[in-house]
């Protein structure tokens, strides 16, 4: 009996022991060892045997990248600026024996490192310098802050400025210097647009201008040509009158004048202005006119196309000339001719 309770003792104080030396660590955690309160080795993720009570865990590290949170601290620029300013941290251990034994508390150190820095870097410039270059400033925390940490077993892989909160008052000033230079750009643009809208409309009118004096040129062109064509075809039927009259037929001369008077008379009928016109002819001078338009016709009916006119059935003896005679200065042109040429069908002047 007292055998089997011995026994008993045995495997129970074997399984203590056994349960002392069986650790097992997480994934992403490392587990230092230390032997009489001395550091013998890591332990890696997995199941470990260890001697019981002579060896013993000194520190579970973490391996996992962790974030801290910067506290927010007031920083003076290089320009006599107050401003708030605040961040986060991203760091992993690579070491855990260093990260458990070269420093104490590591958070709290990494933490104190950090701001210290951010005072540092963010001192040394100016206000604009420091709103508009936070990736110069997390490039130049990042490489002070890794560098000071490497004998820790840490690896800084990230550090970021997350607000940057300027006094109230120079808000406003910023927002009042951001307006006026808006304000400027605005004006400077509309300026410019106006000086394009000015090149541009002096353009369209040059080009307009010398589109126009290219059209007055051809129509100045086109007319005198038109007038020269004009003048040849009036010269061509005054030749064909003159012809006429040199070859004996004396009613061309009369179909010439009396086209002119027709001509005249209805350009004095369409003038919308003139009602009144003082004619420095005789009547009887426009009647003969017409009466030489009317023989022409009757030589274009009656006649027997050779250009010459019929006997008249009674010729009336000729009219008694004047004393000179000759007609006289104020008779017209058709009068000259019915004197120095009597009509084929006599006088008519009583009728």
């Amino acid at each position: 009996m007292e055998l089997l309770i011995f026994a008993g003792v045995v495997a129970l104080f074997g399984a203590i022991l056994a349960f002392a030396g069986i650790k097992t660590v997480p994934q992403g955690m490392e587990y230092t060892i230390e032997r009489f309160g001395r550091y013998t080795h890591t332990l890696r993720p997995g199941l470990h045997f260890i001697v019981p009570f002579i060896d013993s865990i000194g520190a579970k590290m973490n391996m996992m990248e962790i974030v801290l949170d910067v506290p927010s601290q007031e920083v003076i620029t290089k320009d006599n600026a107050m401003v708030k300013v605040d961040g986060v941290v991203f760091y992993q251990v690579l070491d855990a024996a260093k990260a458990a034994y070269e420093v104490s508390q590591l958070q709290v150190a990494i933490l104190n490192l950090t701001m210290t820095n951010i005072r540092t870097v963010m001192g040394s410039m100016d206000l604009d310098e420091l709103l508009s270059q936070r990736d110069r400033i997390n490039a130049q925390l990042l490489h002070v802050v890794d560098e000071a940490t490497q004998p820790w077993g840490i690896k800084v892989t990230r550090i970021e400025i997350r607000d940057i909160q300027p006094p109230r008052d120079l808000v406003d000033s910023m927002a009042r210097q951001m307006k006026a230079e808006r304000d400027r750009r605005a004006l400077i643009l509309e300026a410019e647009g106006a000086r394009q809208s000015a090149i541009l409309k002096a353009e369209g009118q040059k080009q307009a201008a010398i589109l126009e004096a290219e059209g007055r040129r051809e129509a100045a062109f086109r007319d005198a040509e038109a007038r020269e064509r004009e003048a040849e075809a009036e010269a061509a039927a005054t030749r064909m009158v003159s012809d006429a009259i040199a070859g004996g037929n004396v009613q061309a001369i009369n179909y010439f004048v009396a086209q002119q008077y027709l001509t005249t008379f209805k350009e004095f009928a369409h003038s919308p202005n003139q009602k009144v016109f003082f004619m420095p002819m005789e009547a009887t001078g426009i009647i003969s006119s017409l009466g030489g338009l009317a023989e022409l016709a009757k030589d274009a009916f009656k006649g027997d196309g050779s250009g010459g006119l019929p006997p008249p059935p009674t010729p009336a003896p000729p009219r008694k000339p004047a004393s000179s005679g000759l007609p006289s200065a104020g008779a017209s042109t058709a009068e000259q001719l019915a004197v120095t040429q009597p009509s084929p069908w006599g006088d008519n002047t009583g009728a």
